[in-house]
C-alpha cells in the first residue's frame, strides 16, 4: 500500500480551492456585467423616452407668433445669428475725391446706387451685416441679411427661403436674393478677397451686383464626375443698372430753371413684373482632392428699362431727357483652386476670371428738344476682372487683381452710327491679408487706377487698412 505524501495532498487542496475561487470570481464578474448592462439599458431607454417627450412637446407647442400672425421655427440654435463688423482706414491722393470718381466713370454707370465703398479719408465704419438663418422645417431653409450703416440706416439685402426636399436635384429659392449669375455676384462684402468691388460689377451691375426679388429654379443633374448646375430666375426688375422702371416723366430741371418750351414726350407706365429674367450654368470636372475647377456662363434680359438724365446742376447748358427700352447682359467666368494642404492655407491659391457685357437698346421718350423724340440710343459696354490669391505663410494671403471697363466695346450709337465712345478705365490692386482665424482678419490694400471721368483721364492711388470681425454663427462659404 502506497502512502500519498502530505505535500501532494496539500498541493491538491490548494489547486481545488484556487479553481473554486476562480470560478466564483468569474461568476461574480458575469453577474456584475449583466447588472451594468441592465442599468445602462434602462438609462438609455429613459433618455430616449425623455427625448421623445421633448419632441412631442415641441411639436405640440406653438412658437410665439410675430405681429403679422406668421409662425416660424425657433430654438436656442434656430435661427443662427451672426454680426459682421467691417471697418476701413482710407487714404488717397485726390483729397478724398477718388470714391466719387469711381461713381461717375464714363460709360454705362448709375451713381444713384447705394455704395458699400463710399469712404471718407481717415477712419470709416462700413455697413454692419446682420444675418439670420434657420432650418424652418424638413422642407425649407430660410435666411435674411440686413445691413446697418454707421448712421443707423437699415437696409434689407436678402430675405429668402430655399426648398430642401424636392426630387431629382431640383431646388427653388424665393424672396429677395443675390442672383446666381457669375462667380463673384453671389458674394457679400465680407466674402471678398479685396476691400472694394471690382470695376465691371460696380459699373455694369451695381455696387452690390445683381440682386432682386423673385424666384429661382436650379437643377443639379446626375452627371457623374462632372459637377453641373443649371438655373433660371424670374425677377421683378427693381432699380437695377439695366432693369429700372416706374420712373416719372421730368417736370422740372435740377438747376431750378423751367423746362424748355420745346420739351415733348413722356415715359411709359411701368409694366407688370417679372421684368427681368436670367439663365446660368456652371460646370466643373472632378480633379481630385487638391484641385477644383469651375466654368460658368450666364445671360440676363430686361423687358423694360427707363433712365432720366438731368445734369443741369453741373452743366446748365445740358438738356433734360429720358430714355426707355430693353436691355440684356451676359458673361463668362472661370475659377481654379488649389489646396496645398499646408497649415493655415500656406501654399494654396485661387484664380478667378470674369468677363461681362451689357447692352441697352433704348429710345428717347422725353427730351427738352422735342425734335429728338423717338431717336434710338444703343449703349454697349464690357468689362473684365482677373484676380488671384496665394497663401504666403500660415494665415497670410497675398492678392493681385486687374480690372477694367470698356475693354473691347465702350460706345453709344444713334440712328446714323456712333455718337460717342468712352475710353477704357482700368486698375491694378495689391492686397495682403492676415487671417487671424475663421472670425477675424486684417487687410492692407493698395490700388493704382487710370479712370476716365467726364472725358478726362484721372490717375489715382488708394490705400486701405481693413478689419473684419464675425460674431456668432459663421458658416462655411460656398465654392
Amino acid at each position: 500500500m502506497h502512502r500519498i505524501p502530505k505535500w501532494t495532498l496539500a498541493a491538491a487542496g490548494v489547486l481545488t480551492a484556487s479553481t473554486a475561487l476562480a470560478a466564483d470570481e468569474l461568476q461574480a464578474l458575469r453577474e456584475e456585467i449583466a447588472q451594468m448592462k441592465k442599468t445602462y439599458e434602462a438609462r438609455i431607454a429613459a433618455l430616449e423616452n425623455r427625448l421623445k417627450e421633448a419632441e412631442q412637446k415641441a411639436a405640440a407647442s406653438p412658437v410665439a407668433a410675430p405681429a403679422s400672425g406668421q409662425v416660424g421655427a425657433g430654438s436656442s440654435f434656430n435661427p443662427q445669428i451672426s454680426l459682421i463688423l467691417d471697418g476701413v482706414y482710407f487714404r488717397d491722393d485726390k483729397q478724398g475725391r477718388s470714391p466719387e470718381m469711381y461713381e461717375h466713370l464714363d460709360g454705362i454707370n448709375h451713381s444713384h446706387d447705394h455704395a458699400h465703398g463710399a469712404l471718407e479719408r481717415g477712419f470709416n465704419l462700413r455697413e454692419t451685416e446682420l444675418v439670420f438663418s434657420a432650418a424652418v422645417s424638413p422642407h425649407f431653409d430660410a435666411a435674411a441679411m440686413l445691413t446697418v450703416s454707421e448712421h443707423g440706416d437699415v437696409e434689407l439685402e436678402e430675405a429668402y427661403f430655399d426648398t430642401r426636399s424636392l426630387p431629382y436635384g431640383l431646388k427653388v429659392r424665393g424672396g429677395k436674393f443675390l442672383s446666381g449669375i457669375g462667380y463673384l455676384n453671389g458674394q457679400h462684402p465680407h466674402q471678398w478677397d479685396f476691400v472694394d468691388q471690382n470695376l465691371p460689377y460696380r459699373t455694369l451691375l451695381g455696387e452690390h451686383g445683381l440682386a432682386d426679388t423673385g424666384l429661382r429654379l436650379s437643377w443639379l443633374p446626375p452627371t457623374g464626375n462632372w459637377y453641373t448646375l443649371l438655373g433660371v430666375e424670374l425677377l421683378q426688375g427693381k432699380e437695377q443698372t439695366f432693369a429700372t422702371s416706374g420712373l416719372s416723366t421730368p417736370t422740372s430741371r435740377e438747376d431750378g430753371a423751367p423746362l424748355a418750351g420745346t420739351a415733348a414726350g413722356s415715359l411709359s407706365a411701368q409694366k407688370a413684373g417679372p421684368r427681368l429674367a436670367t439663365v446660368f450654368a456652371k460646370f466643373g470636372p472632378d480633379l481630385g482632392a487638391n484641385h477644383a475647377l469651375q466654368f460658368g456662363g450666364w445671360a440676363a434680359f430686361a423687358s423694360q428699362h427707363q433712365e432720366v438724365h438731368d445734369h443741369t446742376l453741373e452743366d446748365p447748358a445740358s438738356l433734360v431727357h429720358a430714355l426707355e427700352g430693353k436691355a440684356k447682359a451676359w458673361g463668362l467666368d472661370a475659377v481654379y483652386k488649389y489646396d496645398a494642404g499646408g497649415y493655415g492655407g500656406q501654399g494654396s491659391f485661387k484664380l478667378v476670371g470674369e468677363y461681362l457685357r451689357l447692352n441697352k437698346d433704348l429710345k428717347i421718350a422725353f427730351h427738352e428738344n422735342g425734335a429728338l423724340l423717338g431717336q434710338k440710343r444703343d449703349f454697349t459696354q464690357d468689362g473684365i476682372v482677373l484676380q488671384g490669391t496665394y497663401g504666403l505663410l500660415p494665415h497670410w494671403q497675398a492678392g493681385l487683381r486687374f480690372d477694367a471697363t470698356g475693354l473691347t466695346r465702350n460706345e453709344v450709337k444713334g440712328p446714323s452710327g456712333t455718337i460717342a465712345e468712352w475710353n477704357k478705365s482700368d486698375r491694378w490692386t495689391l492686397a495682403l491679408t492676415r487671417q487671424i482665424d475663421h472670425f477675424s482678419l486684417f487687410r492692407l490694400q493698395f490700388s493704382r487706377a487710370n479712370l476716365w471721368v467726364g472725358g478726362e483721364k484721372e490717375k489715382t492711388n488708394q490705400l486701405f487698412l481693413q478689419y473684419q470681425h464675425s460674431l456668432g454663427a459663421h458658416g462655411a462659404h460656398t465654392f
